[in-house]
């Protein structure tokens, strides 16, 4: 009489994987042709079980026998620099081929999100800021979306040489302070949920958004694109991890963040990763921006919304 129970765990093993494939589903067609990068990525990378096959994709080769460990120190420069772009009349990109740091100017001094790599810091952002007239002296504050030598690493050299104000969550700070390794900030401002940071004529507002951290910060801010305001939603942190409770706290704060989106109307998404918001796409096409040629960034609040609906059902997929 074994053979009801069997045929109980299939149907449950069944069920699972239907309801799975339904939220895939749900992803790609809201990743549509704008978020291919990131529906891959989300759905099909690191996460709960371990990293899918992506349908149709080839195996990844494996590693030769004997293969050389990488050297220690900064990987070479031509494999991560990325020139700085003016992307919007109060927004700069100074960010490495992977990985962004938006600077926001305002009428009292410039506020960067995200700081990349101890190693990369200076050569991106100072050198950076430099190239396209501005001065680095000038960034007031830092704002650290999650604490990844990706985007707190410079923070460090920011506080050492400009004064610049480091911002993170209680909750991030304490997950820094516990780093043994690396370069990291002396701990500065505690962000708060629904902080708002207002320097000059501009005000950041930020939403502690657990899941990819213990306190990802999210954040709305104003763009103007040649006179025209307009409103950014940036989702602090991507990646899944492998436990299935951060992963379901992290759907929860995607689906207020959402909402928070749509009643403000947010028409640009951009991403702490070039791959997730269209910039290795985007980002060459400033260099010869001619007046009147639309803004690649301005999408429109559906479509915010749709990138957004891509992070959580494809989370939602890994524990179904």
């Amino acid at each position: 009489m074994r053979i009801l129970p069997c045929l109980l765990l299939s149907a449950i093993a069944l069920a699972a994987q239907t309801t799975s494939e339904a939220h895939l589903a749900a992803a790609k067609a809201a990743a549509g042709n704008d978020f291919q990068n990131l529906f891959n990525f989300q759905c099909y990378g690191p996460g709960p079980g371990g990293q899918r096959p992506v349908p149709g994709a080839p195996p990844p080769a494996p590693r030769a026998q004997g293969a050389a460990p990488r050297q220690p120190g900064p990987p070479d420069r031509s494999t991560w620099h990325l020139e700085p772009a003016k992307v919007f009349d109060n927004l700069y990109f100074f960010g490495q081929t992977e990985y962004a740091v938006w600077a926001i100017t305002t009428s009292q001094g410039i506020i960067v999100i995200d700081t990349i790599f101890d190693y990369s810091v200076e050569d991106e952002v100072v050198v950076g800021m430099k190239k396209l007239g501005l001065d680095p002296a000038n960034i007031k504050y830092a704002i650290v979306t999650h604490p990844h030598p990706d985007h707190d690493g410079g923070a460090k050299y920011l506080q050492d040489h400009f004064g610049t104000r480091v911002i993170m969550s209680p909750a991030d700070w304490d997950v820094l302070d516990k780093r043994t390794n690396g370069t990291k900030p002396k701990r500065d401002i505690e962000a708060t949920e629904g902080q708002k940071l207002t320097l000059g004529d501009t005000t950041i507002t930020l939403y502690i958004t657990p899941g990819h951290t213990p306190g990802t910060i999210s954040l709305l801010y104003p763009v103007k694109d040649n006179g025209t305001q307009h409103l950014v939603a940036e989702w602090g942190g991507v990646g899944l991890n492998p436990d299935k409770e951060s992963v379901q706290t992290y759907i929860q704060s995607n689906q207020r963040f959402a909402g928070i989106v749509k009643q403000a109307g947010a028409d640009v998404v951009l991403a702490n990763h070039t791959d997730w918001d269209g910039s290795k796409v985007y980002l060459p096409q400033f260099a010869n921006r001619k007046a009147g040629t639309p803004n690649p960034y301005i999408v429109g609040n559906q479509k915010v919304l749709n990138y957004l609906k891509v992070a959580e059902e494809c989370a939602t997929s890994r524990i179904n």
